[in-house]
């Protein structure tokens, strides 16, 4: 059966804010699925929370939702920059909401999906964090700084910069300790003053938050490891190279992307592409434990822990319930 934890106090309509629905998780914990058959029961249209989803032509390797997964619901914040593109949680705000408001202004129900925690928090926010004007000659530097001297010299630097980030950023994640190097070299203030900043602002919404995660964390590997078979035969290896072949940089934000990454560098290298998929999957259950991390720290959160196999109707049952009870609807 579907087991329910709800952390915290109970979640309370706040009348001075819009409300909105959440519903986050790791990857392949079926985020898209809850999501589109809520907003079709509830008549609430999606707004996507991932960060790679936003880049046009890289739809396999990011899960995007297909036609028939998304149920004829209108599906907000996905294809919406090219790869080539620096997009940040920044413009993401920005983006994003303006969408929310609208669809609260036509009497709907915003419900905000996906796994990318930083873009949630700061969409409840409705605020930016660490503004700035990105420099992507900056932003490359730090990259070949990366490949050439290998990501610990980095973190060395941030260390001495920024203590808490480098405690908070996990010794493996190139993309945020490039990110908070980035922040300071621009802006002069670190990305820990600038988070402390961004917290001390109220909030703009109230969201009532529903993640989702398996009984046994191998039954979530197992669905990671199936997915990607699944995007292998889909023909991720052919929109790898297609993106490479019309002069997408592998050094890129979009190409940082798991999936991306490690086919581009197998392909690069000349290295079997099965041996990039096997990567493939070992990234995504690292990045898995830290979308679980991340979601954890949230203490009014209603989470669903499926059975081996998920059970949709009962969470679309329970959903609709909370719902109704927490006056969304």
């Amino acid at each position: 059966m579907l087991s329910v934890i709800v952390l915290g106090r109970k979640w309370g309509r706040v009348e001075s804010k819009p409300n909105i629905l959440v519903i986050c998780g790791p990857t392949a914990s079926g985020k898209t699925a809850l999501a589109a058959a809520l907003a079709q029961r509830l008549g609430g249209e999606v707004v996507s929370a991932d960060s790679m989803q936003v880049y046009r032509r890289m739809d396999i390797g990011t899960a995007k939702p297909t036609p028939d997964e998304t149920r004829g619901i209108p599906h907000h914040m996905i294809d919406v920059a090219d790869p080539e593109e620096n997009y940040s949680v920044a413009r993401y705000v920005q983006d994003a909401v303006p969408i929310v408001d609208s669809i609260l202004a036509r009497g709907k129900l915003p419900i905000v999906a996906g796994g990318t925690g930083l873009y949630i928090d700061h969409l409840v926010a409705g605020r930016q964090f660490a503004p700035f004007e990105a420099d992507s000659g900056l932003r490359e530097h730090l990259q070949n700084r990366a490949a050439e001297e290998g990501l610990p010299a980095l973190r060395t630097e941030l260390e001495h910069i920024d203590p808490a980030a480098a405690v908070r950023i996990h010794p493996n994640d190139e993309k945020r300790t490039i990110r908070a190097l980035e922040v300071f070299l621009s802006t002069g203030k670190t990305i820990t003053q600038h988070d402390a900043e961004s917290r001390a602002l109220p909030n703009r919404y109230a969201p009532l938050t529903i993640a989702l995660n398996f009984q046994e964390r191998s039954w979530l590997w197992e669905r990671i490891d199936r997915r990607v078979d699944e995007m292998m035969e889909r023909g991720l290896e052919r929109e790898v190279r297609e993106l490479l072949a019309s002069g997408v940089s592998p050094n890129c934000t979009a190409m940082q992307a798991i999936g991306y990454k490690e086919l581009s560098a197998a392909i690069s290298a000349g290295r079997p592409v099965s041996k990039g998929a096997e990567e493939v999957k070992l990234r995504s259950r690292q990045y898995a434990k830290r979308q679980l991390t991340w979601f954890r720290r949230n203490r009014e959160v209603h989470w669903y822990n499926w059975e081996k196999i998920p059970n949709f109707s009962a969470a679309l049952a329970l959903s609709t319930k909370l719902v109704s009870e927490c006056g969304l609807q």
